[in-house]
């Protein structure tokens, strides 16, 4: 049982997501005071709240974006979970405005508030699209990270830190339930790009990266897990092979706007003060201290990308099961 959550009192911006449905399933099992659920939309956050029927969880309805409610929010909590973000990357590169709104001004909120309320940690969510970005919702998140990390040089007793995480399965308008309504729908599945690669892990093990962080208490560090990574084309064959038929197809249509390739979930200018945390895990830091540098393993890469090591079909397959596929 995880019982650094005991007796606290946690905010989790966008719990009403997938990634805050699972967090809030997770931190319920604990001896936890109160979780506060912090969303703008309403229906999701009554639907959380009956869903769980559980007296410890309470919600309020609100925008990352509205300065004076998140600031209300964050009164007497020990911990936030900055998890909101405008995510999808078309959606972000038609509307870089939003992007803005959310990923950079929410994320500047969530670091005044919790400094004003002496908040005693804040764990803020990023991507492997914010190393290196190309498209809008990389630029706001790598800004997001930025933020997070500088907050932890400010002297305030808060304490910062970043997770940064690949492709979840089965989230919101994630790769896996998109090739599954593909195949229902329509018999076909789209690929933009035959080489694309793309890492991949568990809503679980997500969840478990949080935590991590959060135990580990080390101010301004950004926590990444070893995960593993697929062509999407070698996902779509086996998701055929799970959910379609002889008749299924593949169609390519071609990259689309502020798509990589390949993902990095570690640069090639972040490697000279990356260390290895433990076995599952790297530790980044901006400028590392003494006591980082004696304790961790500095790692043996000049870059960590998805390119690197590829899942075959039968590990693929694997990764599926544990996530519930």
């Amino acid at each position: 049982m995880n019982n650094q959550f005991d007796n606290k009192r946690i905010l989790v911006t966008g719990g009403s997501g997938s990634w805050g449905n699972e967090l809030i399933t997770q931190l319920l099992e604990t001896k936890v005071k109160e979780i506060i659920s912090y969303a703008r939309g309403e229906f999701n956050q009554v639907s959380l709240q009956r869903k769980f029927n559980d007296p410890r969880l309470k919600i309020i309805v609100g925008d990352v974006r509205d300065y004076g409610e998140l600031k209300y929010a964050c009164k007497d909590v020990d911990i936030v979970f900055h998890l909101s973000a405008l995510k999808h990357v078309p959606v972000c590169e038609r509307q870089p405005y939003e992007a803005i709104k959310t990923n950079i001004n929410g994320t500047r909120n969530i670091v005044r508030a919790s400094i004003e309320c002496k908040v005693k940690k804040v764990i803020d969510v990023s991507s492997d699209k914010a190393v290196l970005p190309i498209n809008t919702y990389g630029m706001t998140k790598a800004v997001g990270e930025k933020l997070t990390l500088n907050a932890s040089t400010l002297g305030s007793k808060t304490r910062f830190m970043c997770i940064r995480g690949g492709n979840v399965l089965g989230t919101n308008g994630s790769v896996v339930p998109l090739f599954i309504n593909q195949i229902k729908r329509y018999n076909k599945i789209t690929i933009t790009d035959e080489k694309m690669t793309r890492y991949f892990l568990t809503l679980s093990e997500a969840i478990k990266l949080l935590f991590v962080a959060t135990k580990s208490d080390i101010n301004g560090g950004l926590f990444v897990m070893k995960m593993p990574a697929c062509k999407i084309e070698d996902l779509a064959d086996v998701m055929i092979k799970r959910y379609g038929n002889k008749e299924t197809k593949k169609k390519i249509i071609g990259i689309r706007a502020g798509e990589k390739i390949h993902e990095i979930l570690v640069s090639k200018y972040e490697s000279p003060n990356a260390f290895e945390y433990s076995n599952n895990y790297y530790l980044v830091m901006d400028k590392p201290n003494a006591e980082i540098i004696t304790r961790y393993d500095k790692v043996d890469f000049e870059e960590y990308t998805s390119n690197n090591k590829l899942m075959n079909n039968i590990e693929i397959h694997s990764l599926l099961d544990k996530g519930g596929y």
